[in-house]
């Protein structure tokens, strides 16, 4: 059974980079050629390489060769079932957070208000 965690661990690593998740937020909607995906996330055809070649050894993406074209695609839909939850959560997290900062500015609010009310009933 700790395979599996380590397993996991392993995985998530490679998803601990903002431009991997970019590439695998731009394959959800399909398969994409190497030149596509430099255009969109504004990667070197090198730095681009890189990256795909940490997720295609994790399982991640699947290659297709096509001439002298490479074409990437998401090895399983559950890949972006998998991102998909994880961004709703952070979602909610922010959304919580904001709500949070919201209360506590308010009360804050509250307190100075009222502080300066005390303070202008003295005078």
């Amino acid at each position: 059974m700790e395979e599996i965690y380590e397993l996991q661990a392993d995985i998530c690593k490679i998803f601990a980079n903002a431009k991997r998740m970019e590439i695998i937020n731009i394959l959800k909607d399909g398969e994409a050629s190497a030149n596509e995906l430099i255009e969109r996330t504004g990667s070197s055809k090198a730095n681009l390489s890189q990256h795909m070649a940490a997720l295609r050894a994790k399982g991640v993406i699947l290659t297709r060769r096509e001439g002298v074209n490479m074409y990437y695609s998401i090895a399983n839909p559950k890949i972006i079932q998998a991102c998909n939850l994880m961004k709703e959560v952070l979602a909610e997290q922010i959304q919580e957070k904001g709500r949070i900062v919201s209360i506590h500015t308010g009360t804050l609010n509250e307190a100075k208000n009222h502080k300066v009310m005390i303070l202008g009933s003295d005078e």
